[in-house]
């Protein structure tokens, strides 16, 4: 065989293998087949909010003065942004925290596979579980608690681009948050204690106008807040925008917010992020 044979059968093999954005979809199969296996997980994820809304929505069932709607309505789209939330940021910097101690990252940065293919394989995990969570709670919120779907395009556009803007901000800063734990021993506290403190302080379980200013404007420093309040703007009618603290939903504001935490957030991952641990050099 001819050297010239070769080089064509070589580069042709070549042309064949995929791509990062092939691996990356692989790498996503993947991660949600490991996700759908551990069903002690699967039960916790979508479950712990389902239970908050409905433990939270039962205590509070009184209308809201001025508003036109039940407290237990201003939960759901809470709890929807919440949601978001956990399936990215929390199971993000929780899951890579546990995959970097136990030298899982070190071992596929060894591998041909392009770093991206791994951040992809994560995304379209945190996507899939993001749009279920969101879908379970709108399905709850919709037959037990008389939360209207929009009938405006303009609304389902505005939800999309909020639930887009915030699981993408909401992931790289868990990517980013990954790096901070020294072991996966104390991912779980480092994680969950700065999302717990947020949904104090960002409207999801306790209403905006009874949350001292000083607390909101902490708040309004992280993306929860904003997407507490975008999704309210989108499932709640106008007439609740009184209890908001501008008096008003703030469309334009939400998106320059979420879309400064999504360059934020990358900028943090570039800078921060390690594929070991401090102790491994």
């Amino acid at each position: 065989m001819t050297t010239t044979a070769v080089r064509t059968r070589t580069g042709a093999r070549a042309e064949r293998l995929p791509g990062a954005w092939g691996l990356g979809l692989r790498r996503g199969a993947l991660e949600i087949r490991q996700f759908f296996r551990q069903r002690d997980q699967v039960v916790f994820t979508f479950a712990f909010p389902v239970v908050f809304l409905f433990l939270f929505a039962s205590i509070f069932r009184d209308d809201v003065e001025g508003a036109g709607i039940k407290a237990s309505q201003l939960y759901v789209p809470a709890m929807m942004a919440a949601g978001i939330m956990s399936t990215s940021f929390q199971s993000l910097g929780i899951s890579i925290a546990i995959e970097r101690d136990e030298k899982v990252l070190r071992r596929l940065r060894g591998t041909p596979m392009p770093p991206a293919s791994y951040f992809l394989g994560k995304i379209w995990l945190v996507l899939v579980t993001g749009l279920m969570e969101t879908a379970i709670l709108l399905l709850v919120g919709t037959t037990l608690y008389d939360v209207d779907l929009p009938s405006e395009p303009g609304k389902w556009f505005a939800f999309a681009w909020i639930f887009v803007l915030g699981l993408t901000a909401c992931a790289l800063l868990g990517i980013a948050i990954s790096s901070v734990p020294k072991s996966s021993k104390s991912a779980s506290s480092v994680v969950v204690l700065p999302f717990l403190v947020l949904q104090f302080i960002s409207g999801v379980y306790i209403a905006i106008d009874t949350i001292p200013g000083w607390m909101l404007n902490i708040g309004a420093l992280f993306p929860l807040k904003w997407m507490c309040q975008g999704l309210r703007g989108v499932f709640l009618p106008d007439s609740a925008r009184v209890l908001e603290q501008a008096g008003d939903w703030e469309f334009g504001r939400i998106a320059l917010v979420l879309g400064a935490w999504c360059v934020g957030g990358l900028l943090l991952c570039l800078l921060t992020f390690r594929w070991k641990n401090r102790r491994d050099g």
